[in-house]
Order: structure tokens, then C-alpha cells, then sequence
């Protein structure tokens, strides 16, 4: 084999780039490049009472219908305020959708705001003035507004024509401005925009960039500034320590697999949440080789771990009163010479037994170490995160994830992923198929049935999940992110093409519930 080049740690260069600031100035006197209102289905402007005469004649439902605008959701229009009163050169009209009541809910407010951001790549300013009279609402419209000022540029060239750096300045028009509320929400909408934008980045990265070793320097670069603790087991603490599963998907690479403990530890904690990912920085199928076309995608296998990693992050920076420890299984699933083979049998940490049938079904062998390494220290709830299944695109299509494990748990998450704005969808593990996984030589084998194979790979996991000190499996769930994940469509909303970040705010928000 070749040798590999020096590693070269992933750019993670989006924290700061966008600043946002609340402001009660009146919207024509907003000192912007643009000017962002919102456009309901009719169509109908909202929350721009104070438009100048001239710009609110062109703006009505007749002048909105006579320019195109229909206030469907991802639709944005501008148009030039020439003479209308405005101090701003553009207005952007970006839609909400059809609307259940006569203001948009907090997710049409996140999508509409980053939707319209999205779009303003390259300008130096914009106002936002999009319905933002209570604190949820503000706190809505900045959130999208900072996860839809996003670019990936690590890789453009200086002089690239779509290189254009995320609009630098946005000031959210709102009577609340000076609302100490709404600042601390401002304040966790920041955290929350760079966490997701981290993970992006990490997914969004070219895998001779990002692989286990590097991946860990990213996580270290992630966490300064904070007092997360990272604790990193390379290739002999595995071995040592009887990591079997994460050893034998990182076999066949020259890039040796790792796995990372992350750890937010505040003084007096009122619980422990206990995060694992998934870290496959490429998965080639092993020996199982996928398609050409099925690895195109594959350098976001690690979405997991990256998601995992932020979302310790962001609960340090914003000093959740929650122990979070988060757990990286980090290797490279690549065909070799020293590969694992089909019908090989690993012994995962903890010492159970696993007949491989397939090594392109590697996410769960990795995931099974590290479950049981962090069921080791008796958390309250343990989540497991993965791009883990074809089936679950299948299911469920490239914009829903799938959430399974104990009820309590699983409806927990629901509730979470509901406020932050992120769809998940509740499935069963079903114990008819738990049987298609037995193994006549080993404890399980990582494949069974290969109908309802996502809810197949959950049984697979939970088999892993330790003990509480009570006796009972302890309280774990699943979240199946594998189309979410990565974006292959057109953008949307506040998501442009590629790393999405989906499920950071869900994991976020659970470890708020907790605390």
C-alpha cells in the first residue's frame, strides 16, 4: 500500500461568520442590504405594517399576485425598492407555507428566515423583519436565519463563482429586542447555528480529510474554548481492551479506527445522558463492496459521531446542568488484505460473540462496542445515533428519521425533535424478528432478516445495551438519521445541499429536558 500523507485536520471555520444582533429600529430605517419580510399563501404579507406607502401598494395581494408571489414554502423572491422608501436596496419575499392559523408556526418561521438567508450568500447585511413579536417566534426566525447562513467553501478555489461567503450581518427586527429572554435565546440560537454548522462541516469534509485520526483532532479543535474532556483509545488501547467490533471494521484501512469518549461533566448534575455515534468516515462496503454509485455518499457515514460530538459541545457552551458523555466510534470500512471477511465472528467489548454475514452492515459493530462502553458508567438514558440503514430511506424518505427503543424514551425524543423542529417518526422493534439475527456459531449474526431491516438493525443494538443497577435493560434509544443526513436534493428551508446536521437539535434539546 501507499503511503499516506501527512494528516491534515478539517477545516471548521464557519463559528463567527454570521453575526446577529436584535434591534427595535423600524424597518425602513433598517440600515441592510436587504430587507427579509415574510409572504403567507393568499398571497399576503405579514407583519410589515409599517412599510411605506409606495412599497405597500406594490407589496398588497393584488401587487403580490401581479409579481409571481404565492408564499409557498422555499419560494423566495426580491425585488428592488428603487424609490420605495427604504433605506435597504432589495426587499426579499420569502414564503411560509399554508398556515394552520394566522401566524406561521416556529418551524415555517426557522424555514422561511433560512430559506431567504440561504439565498443572500455574498451580501454584507439584512434585516429581518418577519413576524417576531414574542419570544418564540424571535427565537424561530433567528435560528433559521443562522442555520441558513451556511457554505461549505473549504475546498473552493479563491476565484470560484459560487464560493460566496454566508451573508455577514443579520439584524432581527423586533419590539423584544431588548428582552433579557429573548437575548438568552439569541444566545442558545448561536450555540445551536455553530454546533450544526460543526457537523456539517465534519460531513460535509472529503474522507482523505476526515478519517479516525483526524477526526479526532477535529474533535479536539470542536471543544476548545470549553471544558469538555476527551479521552481517545487508538488502535492498541482497542485491542487491549477487547474492542472487537470497532477493530475489525477499521481492519482492513491503513487508517487505524479509534474510538473517543467527549465528556460535559457541570459540578452538580441533575442527570446523565449518555450519546453514541456512529463514525464510519467511509464506508466502501468492505469485502461487501457496495456499488460505484452507492459509495458516492459514503464519506457521511460518520454523520452520527459528528452530531454526537457537537452536541456535547453545544451542551458545555451553554452550561446545561446535565452530565452529557458522548462516544465516537470512529474507523474506515475498507477492502484489503487484512479486511474482514464474511463469516468471520468478532468479539465485541463485553465479550459477546458476532457472526459477520455482511461486512457492509459494519455501523452496528462499531456502535455495539461503544454502547456497552457507555453503559458502562450507568447513565439515566442512553442515545444512540447512526446513518445505519438503507431501509431507513425506504421507510421513511430522505427527510424523516426513524426513533426506536423503550417507550418512555422513545417518546421523550418525539417531544424534543417536535420543539426543535426536526421530524422523527416513532417505529417498533418488532420481537417476531429478533430470531432472523441467531447465529449457529456465534452469539448473533450482524444481518437477519432482510425485510423491515431497519427495525432488524435496532434489535441488533439493543441486544447491546447493558444492565441498570436494577436489573433492567437501562433506558435506550435508537435514531436511524441515514437519509436525513446528507442532503442529495435540491436545498430547502435553512438546508442547502449536502451535511444537514439533522438530529444536533433534537439531542440538544433532550439534554435541556433532562436538566
Amino acid at each position: 500500500m501507499g503511503r499516506l500523507a501527512a494528516p491534515r485536520s478539517p477545516t471548521l471555520g464557519w463559528a463567527g461568520v454570521t453575526d446577529l444582533r436584535a434591534s427595535t429600529t423600524a424597518l425602513y430605517r433598517a440600515k441592510a442590504d436587504a430587507l427579509v419580510l415574510a409572504v403567507a399563501p393568499g398571497p399576503r404579507l405579514l407583519g410589515a405594517d409599517d412599510l411605506p406607502r409606495p412599497l405597500r401598494s406594490t407589496l398588497s395581494p393584488e401587487g403580490l399576485k401581479a409579481l409571481g408571489v404565492s408564499g409557498k414554502a422555499d419560494e423566495v423572491v426580491r425585488i428592488p425598492t428603487a424609490e420605495g422608501g427604504l433605506r435597504a436596496a432589495v426587499v426579499v419575499l420569502t414564503g411560509t407555507g399554508r398556515l394552520t392559523g394566522d401566524l406561521p408556526s416556529a418551524e415555517q418561521l426557522r424555514r422561511a428566515a433560512g430559506a431567504a438567508t440561504r439565498t443572500l450568500a455574498g451580501l454584507g447585511s439584512a434585516a429581518l423583519a418577519l413576524p417576531a413579536d414574542d419570544v418564540e417566534s424571535a427565537a424561530a426566525v433567528a435560528e433559521g436565519a443562522l442555520l441558513g447562513a451556511y457554505a461549505y467553501r473549504a475546498q473552493r478555489g479563491r476565484t470560484a463563482a459560487d464560493a460566496k461567503a454566508p451573508v455577514a450581518e443579520l439584524e432581527l427586527l423586533t419590539p423584544l429586542a431588548r428582552d433579557k429572554t429573548l437575548a438568552a435565546r439569541l444566545e442558545r440560537a448561536a450555540v445551536l447555528a455553530d454546533a450544526v454548522s460543526t457537523v456539517r462541516d465534519l460531513v460535509n469534509a472529503p474522507p482523505n480529510e476526515l478519517y479516525p485520526e483526524t477526526f479526532v483532532q477535529a474533535a479536539r479543535d470542536a471543544a476548545k474554548g470549553t471544558k469538555v474532556k476527551i479521552t481517545v483509545l487508538d488502535e492498541k488501547a482497542l485491542a487491549a481492551g477487547g474492542y472487537g467490533g470497532i477493530l475489525g471494521v477499521g481492519q482492513g484501512s491503513e487508517r487505524p479506527p479509534r474510538l473517543v469518549r467527549v465528556e460535559h461533566a457541570p459540578s452538580k448534575p441533575k442527570a446523565h445522558l449518555a450519546l453514541v455515534g456512529k463514525g464510519i468516515t467511509f464506508d466502501s462496503g468492505g469485502l461487501s463492496l457496495k456499488p460505484p454509485t452507492g459509495m458516492v455518499t459514503m464519506k457521511c457515514d460518520m454523520a452520527g459521531a459528528a452530531t454526537v460530538l457537537a452536541a456535547v459541545v453545544a451542551a458545555a457552551r451553554l452550561d446545561l446542568p446535565v452530565r452529557v458523555t458522548g462516544w465516537l466510534a470512529l474507523a474506515e470500512n475498507m477492502p484489503s488484505g487484512t479486511a474482514q471477511r464474511p463469516s468471520d465472528v468478532l468479539t465485541t467489548y463485553g465479550g459477546r460473540t458476532v457472526e459477520v454475514l455482511n461486512t457492509d452492515a459494519e455501523g452496528r459493530l462499531v456502535m455495539a462496542d461503544a454502547i456497552v462502553a457507555a453503559g458502562e458508567e450507568q447513565p439515566d438514558a442512553i442515545v444512540d445515533v447512526a446513518t445505519l440503514t438503507g431501509a431507513q430511506v425506504v421507510a421513511l424518505g430522505s427527510r424523516v428519521s426513524a426513533v426506536m427503543g423503550d417507550d418512555a424514551l422513545r417518546a421523550a425524543v418525539l417531544a424534543a425533535a417536535e420543539r426543535a423542529g426536526e421530524q422523527f417518526w416513532p417505529m417498533p422493534l418488532p420481537e417476531e424478528l429478533r430470531a432472523s439475527l441467531d447465529s449457529p456459531i456465534a452469539d448473533i449474526a450482524n444481518i437477519g432478516d432482510r425485510n423491515g431491516g431497519m427495525l432488524v438493525a435496532g434489535l441488533f443494538l439493543r441486544e447491546f445495551v447493558p444492565n441498570g443497577a436494577d436489573g433492567t435493560r437501562l433506558p435506550w434509544a435508537h435514531l436511524d438519521i441515514a437519509g436525513p443526513a446528507f442532503n442529495e436534493q435540491g436545498p430547502h428551508g435553512y438546508t442547502g445541499k449536502g451535511g444537514t446536521g439533522h438530529a444536533l437539535r433534537t439531542l440538544l434539546a433532550l439534554a435541556e429536558d433532562l436538566g
